[in-house]
């Protein structure tokens, strides 16, 4: 009986072989870990149309966009409010989209607040950044035009 004889696999036709699966299986865990697991969001209770306007003095003016009342301003440091702002602010400034458009402030049915770019599709679930930072941006939800507090 004769073997076809092919001729054996070197180590180093091997250890490539090995280092292409290897990287295909790091770029399939790479994108299943972008891939973000959430709960569908409830049905929205309220919302809330604002524009965040930065003002000279280094105070950012909280607008609702339908009436044009300056409902609220964030003075101080406010790291929380401040730092949910730029994170939304960044996403416009690198698709090139300007301040004009409001962003949602959604009260939902199960209590959760959220705060969304519908001009980018952003969207922060306020409470998983606890209930202190949350109840910040809960405020704006019940505030009074010319109310101002500071944080």
């Amino acid at each position: 009986m004769s073997r076809s004889s092919s001729p054996p696999l070197s180590k180093t036709t091997v250890l490539v072989l090995a280092l292409g699966v290897f990287a295909v299986f790091i770029a399939w865990v790479i994108t299943q870990s972008q891939q973000i697991a959430r709960y569908p969001d409830a049905p929205a209770k309220m919302i809330k149309q604002l524009r965040f306007e930065d003002r000279p003095d280094g105070s950012i003016a909280v607008v609702d966009y339908q009436s044009k009342q300056q409902v609220d301003v964030i003075i101080g440091e406010a790291g929380f409010m401040r730092g949910a702002l730029r994170t939304l602010a960044q996403e416009r400034k690198r698709r090139e989209i300007g301040s004009e458009p409001p962003f949602e402030l959604i009260a939902r049915q199960d209590g959760r607040l959220t705060l969304a770019d519908p001009s980018t599709g952003r969207m922060i679930d306020l409470e998983s950044f606890g209930v202190i930072n949350s109840q910040h941006f809960a405020r704006l939800l019940r505030t009074d035009a010319n109310q101002t507090q500071q944080r």
